[in-house]
């Protein structure tokens, strides 16, 4: 798929950071895109935005991706203006500031959330669209975000988050291989944003967390909006990589009919390989502290 114009893009957690940056590129590549997000605040003004950017329709729609019922009902909208859906971004996901708790100490309701959004969100979206998109028989891709954190290795101090990404990793593998199978014009892709540590809002998702996922006033605090604030409030060395790039790395990787939107990084690339060679060998892991 090298052109966009016309083609009609669902991009999920699309009213922040990432995702925000995929709808802002679609719609200047003539794209009809269609915004959802669980923030309706957000969401207008975001629209607004995004439909000054390009010709495309864009429709601004409240979509909770822990909910099946919700996700389906987003389909059936889409399907219902444009009759068809070209480019599925499964993007919504959140952190959950799990970072120096142990993981025998972390409460199920951080499981919970942390699950439904960045596992089930994408079971949801894959079984709301990809039917109509296979029986549609168009072109198509299915974009499902994963991290190198879980998703190639797993960083210890974010059990949570790590073991989400595996499984979508996972998820769009096997997705992968069985759209294959079906022969079609549909296929996946998985997205790894980086290579550095995105700067995105990521830390703040406790602003939006549903009441169903609440315990305590801590889970939704928020002590940094970003990435770049936690750099400049702790001094930590850390390299970041603006949300703007890893959208434009990812449509280069769908124009390239590419499976793996994994943007090269010497550094990870030795991490990943010394993985393998651990597990190839049988040899237990060294201390990753």
């Amino acid at each position: 798929m090298d052109d966009f114009t016309g083609r009609v893009a669902v991009v999920t957690g699309g009213a922040s950071g990432v995702g925000k940056c995929l709808c802002a590129d679609l719609a200047r590549a003539g794209a009809h895109v269609v915004i959802a997000d669980i923030d309706p605040a957000r969401l207008e003004a975001v629209r607004e935005e995004i439909d000054a950017l390009g010709s495309g329709q864009v429709l601004a729609i409240a979509c909770d991706v822990t909910k099946e019922a919700s996700v389906r009902a987003l389909a059936d909208q889409v399907f219902g203006q444009f009759e068809t859906v070209h480019i599925l971004f499964n993007n919504a996901g959140v952190g959950l500031g799990e970072a120096q708790r142990k993981l025998w100490t972390l409460p199920l309701s951080d499981w919970r959330w942390g699950i439904d959004v960045n596992v089930l969100g994408v079971v949801h979206g894959i079984a709301a669209f990809v039917p109509r998109m296979i029986e549609a028989g168009q072109e198509g891709v299915v974009v499902n975000t994963s991290s190198t954190n879980g998703g190639l290795r797993s960083l210890p101090n974010t059990p949570i988050y790590a073991a989400t990404k595996a499984a979508v990793t996972s998820i769009s593998e096997v997705l992968h291989q069985q759209l294959l199978r079906e022969g079609g014009k549909l296929r996946a892709a998985t997205l790894f944003p980086g290579p550095h540590t995105v700067n995105t809002a990521i830390m703040a998702s406790g602003e939006v967390r549903p009441a169903d996922y609440v315990e305590n006033e801590a889970q939704t605090k928020v002590a940094y909006r970003t990435m770049e604030d936690l750099v400049r409030t702790t001094g930590l060395k850390l390299k970041l990589t603006e949300p703007a790039e890893v959208s434009a790395f990812a449509l280069d990787g769908i124009r390239a009919g590419r499976f793996w939107l994994l943007p090269e990084s010497e550094e990870n690339d030795v991490l990943i390989a010394a993985r393998t060679e651990q597990i190839l060998a049988r040899r237990d892991p060294p201390s990753a502290w």
